[in-house]
């Protein structure tokens, strides 16, 4: 985990939460001079929601931060980078691990519309939702055909596979390798809180992308829709993403 967190009760709280949880906390930094980044999330019945975000100390993450994790960045097995800190900073993160031979995993989120044309050269996989897809395409995506047109102009501008998650429906994923598109559906729950369930999705694709490699893409991507799906059966963000002995053992 490469971040920065404020001096305040918040960041404390992020510090400690990581550590009861095992995540390595060298390379969170700490400042004064900005808050912890926060969202303000509304969530409805049917448990779709709207949320906020201040960045707030995200911002700050800086290249002497990667400096310091240069080492830890090169000799990862996957690299998750996204938007919630400055893009010029997670571009460089994707270039120093592609580089390196790491497998680069990018999630345009927040969506920028002028994305640099870099990221997308330098991703291994580039996986986006319906949302950030039409911010970066101009395509409105309502189902697999949509989504499938997305990820062909995708690789057209230089991914190498591109996944467009669907929420309830899935995900449709298309390759250089397999410049078909293919529909990968999720099972039907009932959702309570899909908040995190993006990032759920995104953290279970690269833990199966390290730990299992010799799975096919289509298969981790059906273990990543599974977990998604438990994910937004309860409220919250963390506290929603299930812990690995609370899953089928046959998903390991």
């Amino acid at each position: 985990m490469i971040c920065k967190v404020g001096k305040d009760s918040f960041g404390n709280d992020y510090i400690e939460n990581f550590k009861r949880n095992g995540i390595s906390t060298e390379f969170v930094g700490q400042t004064e001079d900005a808050a912890t980044g926060a969202a303000s999330i509304i969530v409805n019945r049917e448990g779709q929601n709207v949320i906020v975000i201040v960045a707030g100390a995200n911002l700050l993450l800086d290249s002497e931060d990667l400096k310091r994790a240069a080492n830890a960045i090169c000799k990862a097995k996957v690299i998750i980078c996204q938007l919630e800190i400055t893009p010029a900073i997670s571009l460089e993160v994707l270039k120093m691990a592609y580089s390196n031979g790491v497998k680069t995993l990018f999630n345009p989120a927040p969506a920028h519309a002028e994305l640099d044309p870099q990221f997308y050269t330098h991703s291994d996989i580039f996986c986006c939702n319906e949302s950030e897809a039409e911010i970066l395409t101009g395509i409105p995506v309502g189902g697999p055909e949509d989504a499938g047109k997305v990820g062909l102009m995708l690789l057209e501008r230089g991914c190498k596979l591109v996944i467009v998650t669907l929420g309830a429906e899935g995900c449709v994923m298309i390759s250089v390798d397999e410049p078909i598109p293919k529909h990968v559906p999720a099972g039907k729950v009932r959702a309570v809180d899909t908040t995190g369930a993006g990032d759920s999705f995104v953290g279970a694709l690269a833990f199966f992308m390290a730990c299992y490699p010799n799975l096919s893409m289509e298969e981790v991507i059906r273990k990543s829709n599974f977990i998604a799906s438990v994910s937004v059966q309860a409220s919250g963000t963390q506290s929603s993403y299930p812990y690995r002995k609370d899953l089928p053992q046959d998903l390991f």
